[in-house]
C-alpha cells in the first residue's frame, strides 16, 4: 500500500502449509527502541506491535489492534520468516509463537522482501484445508485496490494437464476502474456511460488518500463497495458517507441550474440518485478507526470531508463536460423517483386493500378451516390444475391452497410499483395477511398479522 512492493506471491504446499513472499522492503531488523530486542521478532510475538501504532515506519496498514501476523505465528505449529534488508538476509523460527532462537543473519543479497513459511496448528484448527477459491478471489480483489502490482497464486496440491502446479496471476493496470467493469459484467448490468467515472484525491493534512470509481447502469439497485487499506468495510462508515453525501449534492445542483428536473413532478431524494449506481470507494488512512472488532464500518470523521471534496470536485466538471453523459444520468433519476412515487401508491393500495377486505380473500383461494397462524399452511401451486390436484389431496383443516398464474413477474429486475401493480401478487399479500410498512420502516414488510406460519412453494 506504501508503492514500495510489486509482487505478491501465495503457495499453498502439498501439506497445507503456506509461504508468502513478497518484494517490498523487508520488515525493519533494528532493534525495537522500547522492547530493546529486534523489531523483526517484537512484530511477529507482540500483540499491539502491527504497522497502525507507528505511523512513521508504515504510511498505511489494515490492522486495527497489531495482531495479525503475531495472531498467525501463534496459531502455527512451526513458521519461518525470512527477511532480505539493506543487503543482509536475516531469519528467525517459531514453534505455537515462541521464537526457537534470536533473528540472525545468514547471508547477503542484493533484493529486497519478506519471505514467511507457515504450518496451521492441527491441534487448534479441525480442518486445515485452504480453499483455493477463496484465496484467489482475495487476490484478485486485492490486484483491483492495488494496480500495477502481480499477485500470484500457486496450488502445489493440484497439477494441470502438463504435470505443472496449478498457477493463478492477478493484475491490473485499471485498478478499480476495472474492478467495476468486471462487477457490472458479472452482474449482467448494462452500463449507461461508456467509461467509469474516476476521481482520486489526497488531503496533505490528514494524510487520507480517495479513490473512487462510480458508473451507471440500466439496474434498479445501488452496487457500493467500500474499502480502508484494502479492507472490505462491508456495513460503510464516514467514507461512503462522504460519498453518497457527494453526488446528491452536485447532482441536485446540477439538474436544479439546467432545469432538468422540472419535467418530473415528484420530489427527488438521495435515493433516486443511486439507483443504477456502482461504485468501488477506496480509501488509505494512516489511523483507521473501525466500529467493531471484524472492522466492517470506518469510523474517521474526516475522512467524509476528504471524499465529498474529492467526488464534488470530479464529478461537478464531468457533468459539466460531458452533457449527453449527465442527461443520460438525470433521466435515470427522474425515472427512479417517478418510479418510487409510483411504488409508494401501489403500497397504498396494497395495505387498504389488506386492511379493508376484511374477509374478502382472492377468489382462487382454497383456504383451511383452522384460524390459528402457526398451526396452518399455504401451498402456492402453479396453474389451477395443480391447484385442483392438491386440492384433492389435501387435509382441509390446516392446509390451504393458492393457485397461482406461471412466471408472474421477474421480481429482481422490475420496478418496484410494477410488483404492486401484479394482481397475482396482490393474491398473495392478500392471503398472506402481509401488508407494507411496520412503526419503524415505511417500506419493510409487516408480517404481524401472517395467516400462515407454513409457506411451501
Amino acid at each position: 500500500m506504501a508503492g514500495f512492493c510489486t509482487e505478491i506471491q501465495v503457495t499453498v504446499h502439498a501439506d497445507n502449509s503456506i509461504t508468502v513472499v513478497d518484494n517490498g522492503r523487508g520488515i525493519p531488523v533494528d532493534e525495537h527502541p522500547v522492547k530493546k530486542i529486534p523489531t523483526l521478532e517484537v512484530v511477529m510475538t507482540i500483540l499491539h506491535a502491527g504497522g497502525k501504532f507507528d505511523k512513521n515506519t508504515y504510511k498505511v496498514s489494515g490492522g486495527l489492534h497489531g495482531v495479525g501476523v503475531s495472531c498467525v505465528n501463534a496459531l502455527s505449529s512451526h513458521l519461518k520468516v525470512t527477511v532480505r534488508r539493506e543487503g543482509k538476509v536475516f531469519e528467525q523460527e517459531y514453534s505455537k509463537g515462541a521464537p526457537q532462537y534470536s533473528v540472525r543473519e545468514v547471508g547477503t543479497t542484493d533484493i529486497t522482501g519478506t519471505h514467511v513459511l507457515f504450518t496451521p496448528d492441527d491441534t487448534i484448527f479441525k480442518e486445515n484445508i485452504y480453499s483455493r477459491d477463496i484465496l484467489a478471489g482475495r487476490l484478485r480483489e486485492l490486484s483491483y485496490l492495488n494496480k500495477g502490482i502481480n499477485n500470484i497464486l500457486i496450488d502445489e496440491r493440484e497439477q494441470d494437464d502438463d504435470g505443472n502446479n496449478i498457477q493463478e496471476k492477478f493484475f491490473s493496470e485499471g485498478g478499480i476502474i476495472e474492478f467495476v467493469q468486471m462487477l457490472d459484467a458479472a452482474g449482467k448490468r448494462n452500463p449507461l456511460l461508456p467509461e467509469p467515472v474516476y476521481m482520486e484525491g489526497l488531503d496533505e493534512e490528514s494524510n487520507v488518500a480517495v479513490e473512487v470509481a462510480m458508473s451507471y447502469n440500466t439496474s434498479y439497485s445501488e452496487h457500493i463497495f467500500s474499502y480502508v487499506n484494502n479492507i472490505n468495510t462491508i456495513e460503510g462508515g464516514t467514507h461512503v458517507s462522504g460519498f453518497r453525501r457527494a453526488i446528491t449534492r452536485v447532482f441536485k445542483s446540477y439538474g436544479d441550474k439546467n432545469n432538468l428536473f422540472t419535467k418530473a413532478k415528484v420530489d427527488i431524494t438521495g435515493d433516486d440518485f443511486r439507483e443504477g449506481l456502482s461504485a468501488i470507494i477506496s480509501v488509505k488512512v494512516p489511523e483507521p478507526q473501525f466500529e467493531g472488532q471484524t472492522k466492517t464500518k470506518l469510523g474517521n470523521k474526516e475522512v467524509i470531508g476528504v471524499v465529498d471534496t474529492t467526488v464534488s470536485r470530479v464529478l461537478e466538471a464531468y457533468l459539466e463536460e460531458n452533457p449527453k453523459q449527465a442527461k443520460l444520468i438525470i433521466d435515470k433519476v427522474i425515472i427512479a423517483a417517478q418510479a418510487r412515487a409510483a411504488a409508494r401508491k401501489a403500497r397504498d393500495l396494497v395495505q387498504r386493500k389488506s386492511v379493508l377486505s376484511g374477509g374478502g380473500m382472492p377468489g382462487k383461494l382454497a383456504d383451511c378451516s383452522d384460524k390459528n397462524p402457526e398451526r396452518c399452511e399455504l401451498y402456492l401451486v402453479e396453474g389451477d390444475s395443480a391447484g385442483g390436484t392438491a386440492k384433492q389431496g389435501r387435509d382441509r383443516s390446516y392446509q390451504a391452497i393458492l393457485p397461482l398464474r406461471g412466471k408472474i413477474l421477474n421480481v429482481e429486475k422490475a420496478q418496484e410499483h410494477k410488483i404492486y401493480e401484479n394482481e397475482e401478487i396482490k393474491n398473495m399479500f392478500t392471503a398472506l395477511g402481509v401488508t407494507i410498512g411496520t412503526e419503524e420502516d415505511p417500506k419493510e414488510l409487516n408480517l404481524s398479522k401472517l395467516r400462515y406460519h407454513k409457506i411451501i412453494i
